[in-house]
């Protein structure tokens, strides 16, 4: 029987997993050109739904902080997200992404006190380079724009993920996922409206019965339940386990298209995969294995078969 400490880590690689999806999801069933109506309309819309079901809202100094962190965890981090997106092949712009694991173990370091081990930084090292061999492309170019775009979304995510962890669950876990989906659904929703027009022109392009589908999926499944998922393990799990967990999203995108849309996969892209799941057990495995308590001693010393086995 797994232990609680297993499906806690589980549950949370459901939401990378997912995430891993929205590339598929995005190309196949919504418009083009509308990341920004995209990404508004899957944390807004499902932010309100949360917080109409849990009925609480945020008190004293959480209004501000569901705030900051609504910003950093999805408004601003999908902003940077679709300006990198457009001005980066998606090889490039994961790769750059997939130093979020080193970012968290540093500023985890200073902000929460978790430890900088060399196996921390040598898994964000191995990923970084598994990540690279599966989606970067050899014919790909860089824009220095968009190389600070993703590179300063990674760092809005990494900064999310140890606040989250740094400030505590002051309420239940689907009202915190609430307030920062709202927040962050606030921020991407004008600037959805100064980028790519006034919402009745791109919900004309957009409504249709594919779209409508993809919509929801994104919404409700890639937004609120994945983000719920995932703010639980932030909060269970020490923060470079969580965010280590983050390399799962590429391997899925890469394996959903291979699956799914016929594209194809060479020997390097498999050994990028191998070394990403290889660095996913490998780190996971050490500080799973630290968090489960052992036999409690007093509990040793007052139970008569573990005084005599016979």
């Amino acid at each position: 029987m797994l232990s609680k400490q297993w499906m806690v880590l589980l549950l949370t690689a459901i939401a990378p997993c997912v995430w891993g999806t929205t590339y598929l999801v995005t190309s196949e069933l919504l418009p083009p050109d509308r990341p920004l109506l995209a990404a508004a309309l899957r944390s807004l819309p499902a932010g309100v739904l949360l917080v109409i079901l849990v009925r609480r809202l945020p008190t004293g100094s959480w209004w501000w902080r569901a705030g900051v962190l609504g910003m950093l965890n999805i408004g601003v981090f999908f902003a940077l997200l679709f300006i990198a997106a457009y001005r980066l092949p998606g090889g490039v712009a994961a790769t750059i992404g997939a130093v979020q694991p080193l970012l968290v173990a540093v500023l985890a370091a200073g902000w929460i006190g978790e430890k900088l081990t060399p196996a921390k930084l040598t898994a964000g090292m191995t990923g970084l380079i598994g990540v690279s061999m599966l989606v970067l492309q050899a014919q790909a170019r860089l824009d220095l724009v968009g190389v600070i775009a993703a590179l300063s979304g990674a760092v809005a995510m990494a900064s999310g993920v140890v606040l989250t962890k740094k400030w505590g669950r002051p309420d239940t876990l689907l009202a915190i996922t609430s307030w920062q989906l709202v927040a962050g659904g606030l921020f991407l929703a004008p600037i959805a409206f100064l980028v790519e027009g006034p919402p009745p022109q791109a919900l004309t392009l957009t409504l249709t019965l594919p779209s409508i589908a993809g919509y929801l999926y994104l919404g409700v499944i890639g937004t609120a339940a994945a983000y719920t998922l995932w703010f639980r393990g932030v909060h269970l799990l020490p923060a470079s386990t969580t965010a280590i967990l983050g390399l799962l999203s590429p391997l899925v995108a890469t394996l959903a298209g291979w699956a799914l849309l016929d594209q194809t996969l060479t020997s390097g892209q498999l050994i990028g995969a191998i070394i990403i799941l290889g660095t996913l057990i490998l780190s996971t495995i050490r500080p799973l294995q630290r968090m489960t308590p052992g036999p409690s001693p007093a509990a040793h010393r007052t139970n008569p078969k573990a005084q005599n086995p016979r």
